[in-house]
């Protein structure tokens, strides 16, 4: 019995809803999800034209779906990691559990050069905590932002990070570097700063999907509030910014935490239309004039 693409993304779409997977990584729907597993699985294009559908499908290509199938529903693998790769920013990136899946509301900003917040086009930029280089690459090509610096601790993000800035062909733009947030960048001041820290607590991921369990505990967790990265961070700011710069912070759920432990820091939270919750900034004159209050926090902390 032959089976049709339509018929295979139907069955995969009704498979994922009876199985109840947790969708948030990428996609939030079953349909959504099964046309990304069964082209990808495929090797057919997202924008694969409406008579496609009637394609007869290979054998081959029956024993991926179901494959793949299988590893999301019984194994609940976020599809990004069977596809090898995701979007962020309008972009594709290649993906891997060595690194958490691109999913940060920073898109949204970046897409939008930060406006209204940053005063003037910056020069140089730097993604703290860059995992698959996703926000440092895409800011270089929406911004046409001459130096990208990116940062991470992880070898294999690194490596990922450098091979999607091949594939971006961004190599003569962003550079990526191990360091501990600013511990082995070159000494300079930034006219931005941007970082999807990991600010996870530890309550919020105990209870997270199993999905989740599949990322690198690493880029997700950052102490019992989830703020130990954030806190670092703001203590050395002051040091890394240049005149009328800005440094854009995502904390997620973190933010209520951060709020109660600095009730005095002016934070700009952003809105964004398009989901999401938690980023905040500060100029860099906003982080020279409280750096002694950054300080003194993250030393309480210790």
């Amino acid at each position: 019995m032959t089976t049709l693409l339509s018929q295979a993304i139907e069955a995969a779409e009704t498979a994922l809803i009876e199985a109840q997977v947790y969708f948030g990584h990428g996609t939030d729907n079953a349909w959504d999800e099964a046309v990304f597993l069964v082209l990808g699985a495929c090797d057919m294009p997202l924008d694969t034209q409406q008579d496609e559908l009637q394609k007869r499908l290979t054998e081959a290509q029956l024993l991926r779906i179901n494959d793949w199938l299988a590893k999301r529903i019984e194994q609940r693998l976020p599809l990004p990691y069977l596809l090898g790769e995701t979007w962020f920013a309008g972009m594709p990136f290649k993906v891997n559990e060595d690194v958490i899946i691109p999913r940060s509301p920073m898109a949204e900003l970046i897409v939008k050069h930060f406006s209204p917040f940053l005063k003037k086009p910056p020069q140089t930029a730097l993604d703290l905590c860059c995992g698959s280089g996703c926000i440092g690459i895409a800011m270089a090509l929406h911004m046409h932002i001459p130096q990208v610096d990116m940062a991470d601790i992880a070898p294999a993000a690194l490596l990922l990070s450098q091979q999607n800035i091949t594939v971006h062909g961004v190599a003569s733009q962003v550079r990526v570097f191990d360091s501990n947030l600013f511990s082995g960048l070159p000494s300079r001041h930034y006219d931005l700063i941007v970082s999807n820290p990991p600010y996870v607590d530890a309550d919020d991921y105990d209870d997270m999907p199993t999905e989740f369990l599949h990322e690198p505990k690493l880029a997700l967790v950052s102490g019992d509030d989830g703020l130990d990265l954030t806190a670092a961070m703001l203590a050395q700011a002051a040091d890394w910014l240049a005149e009328q710069s800005l440094i854009v912070i995502e904390v997620g759920n973190s933010e209520v935490a951060l709020q109660n432990a600095l009730p005095d820091i002016p934070f700009m939270w952003l809105e964004l239309s398009q989901g999401g919750n938690g980023v905040f900034c500060l100029t860099g004159a906003q982080c020279r004039q409280y750096q002694s209050r950054f300080c003194a926090w993250q030393q309480s902390r210790a």
